[in-house]
């Protein structure tokens, strides 16, 4: 019998920064991560495995030698089931390894609807952080010419835009009106949608799927409007759901969504055990609802916060809900979300306006890779309080939409943003006298004050 103080399952972002933060926070704590065999992935980067960075070997994050740095035993094996009173974990080679705290990172598995028929024919692809998987997959890919992806999520979207660029034929279906349908509202998922257009992508909108159909192996994806697309491969990206059917088996209560309920401070039921990253619980941060929202920058947040409360709980230290902040990009325009979006916030119902700008991103407006940044912000007609924004532009549009994550979450208000303090350059930023995040405040604010009809 194996014995550890603190026992982590799960390697990969959540796991990884959840056994980083217990060993510093507790130093004299002796951490184990148990992770199934095979390399550990880039959660988000997977897509890009594809084509950009080439495979999946270039996507590896090095946990061992971050484990080896920092003190932290590695071991590779399977957890089977948790005694919650002896406070043991038994392991697939029959080993059982003890613990003072346990901390779930088991993530999420794709998800495949029930009444999909032909899901089980050949060449029929899920995405999951799997590298040995992703690996048969690619080089099954490599002789085909046809790919059908279903679902217009982020990874369906990002996936699709790197399977056309390694020279497939790809057709990405999507029930919803606009891929991205679910994070941005309908002018911004407009925008993107043509992008991906542009680039060789067939995009079907609208479409739902009602059978993939082969005789053994893929051969065409029929719709429920009646059209057929020809297809050598189909790869399933229709969303995915929390992996907790450990912590279900030990006795550990779910949510609606399927994922392990926890408190602010990441703390299970049992209060030895913590739930982090895709398998928790998730409310959001504005509407402190449960939401199904699964993101890796979500997961650390929750490991950091889980690691420094493992044997000393802090009032100053908690995870106050997710604010579910996006980005993505295609080819050289990008495209950020934090929080509420306008839909979102009116299907809520919150009282609101909103702010928006459109400016470019260097200055002067005519150096070389200038690209237009719009900046749309949703506020709380009452407060001002920000609840939420959208973000266009270039490439240089994924920090300032950190940085409207952090607005939301100290919940800074439209005046408390306008005499805000910032750093320019002409080749990094936008002007300071039209900074677009600030210009849509002062845009919120005329309306707010009743200065604007617009």
């Amino acid at each position: 019998m194996q014995k550890t103080d603190v026992l982590i399952i799960g390697s990969s972002a959540a796991g990884l920064v959840a056994a980083a933060t217990a060993k510093t926070s507790y130093p004299q704590k002796s951490v184990t991560v148990l992770r199934m065999k095979g390399k550990t992935l880039v959660p988000c980067g997977i897509p890009y495995a594809f084509s950009t960075v080439e495979k999946t070997d270039n996507n590896v994050i090095p946990v061992e030698g971050q484990f080896e740095k920092l003190g932290i035993s590695l071991l590779e094996d399977k957890a089977v089931s948790i005694d919650r009173g002896k406070k043991e974990c038994r392991l697939e080679s029959g080993e059982t390894i003890t613990y003072e705290r346990l901390v779930l990172a088991t993530g999420s598995v794709p998800f495949i609807p029930s009444w999909l028929k032909g899901a089980d024919l050949k060449n029929v692809f899920t995405v999951p952080k799997d590298k040995a998987y992703l690996d048969k997959m690619q080089e099954t890919l490599k002789n085909c010419r046809s790919v059908v992806t279903i679902g217009a999520g982020f990874i369906g979207v990002e996936l699709s835009d790197e399977l056309n660029k390694s020279g497939l034929d790809v057709t990405l279906v999507e029930k919803l009106p606009h891929i991205l349908g679910k994070a941005f509202d309908e002018k911004t998922a407009s925008k993107a949608e043509e992008i991906l257009k542009n680039t060789g992508v067939k995009v079907m909108t609208g479409a739902g799927v009602k059978e993939i159909k082969g005789t053994g192996k893929v051969e065409e994806v029929l719709l429920d409007n009646g059209e057929s697309i020809k297809a050598d491969a189909v790869v399933l990206a229709m969303g995915y759901r929390p992996n907790t059917g450990l912590a279900s088996d030990a006795g550990l209560p779910l949510n609606e969504f399927g994922a392990v309920k926890v408190d602010e401070y990441l703390r299970t039921e049992d209060e030895n055990i913590f739930a982090v990253g895709d398998c928790a619980e998730k409310k959001d941060f504005v509407t402190r609802k449960s939401i199904g929202t699964m993101l890796a920058s979500t997961a650390c947040a929750e490991a950091r916060i889980a690691g420094m409360n493992l044997f000393k709980l802090s009032l100053v230290k908690t995870f106050s809900g997710t604010i579910s902040i996006f980005a993505t990009a295609l080819g050289e325009d990008a495209f950020g979300v934090a929080g509420l979006t306008e839909s979102r916030a009116l299907e809520e119902g919150f009282d609101i306006i909103t702010g928006e700008f459109e400016g470019p991103d260097k200055h002067p407006g005519k150096l070389p890779g200038m690209k237009k940044q719009t900046v749309k912000l949703i506020v709380g007609k009452e407060a001002g309080i920000i609840l939420g924004g959208e973000i266009t532009g270039g490439l240089s549009i994924g920090e300032l939409t950190n940085a409207l994550g952090f607005i939301i979450q100290n919940r800074m208000d439209i005046n408390a943003v306008l005499v805000s303090q910032i750093g320019t350059h002409p080749l990094l930023t936008a002007s300071p006298a039209a900074y677009p995040l600030l210009k849509a405040a002062e845009d919120a604010a005329k309306k707010k004050m009743g200065l604007c009809s617009c």
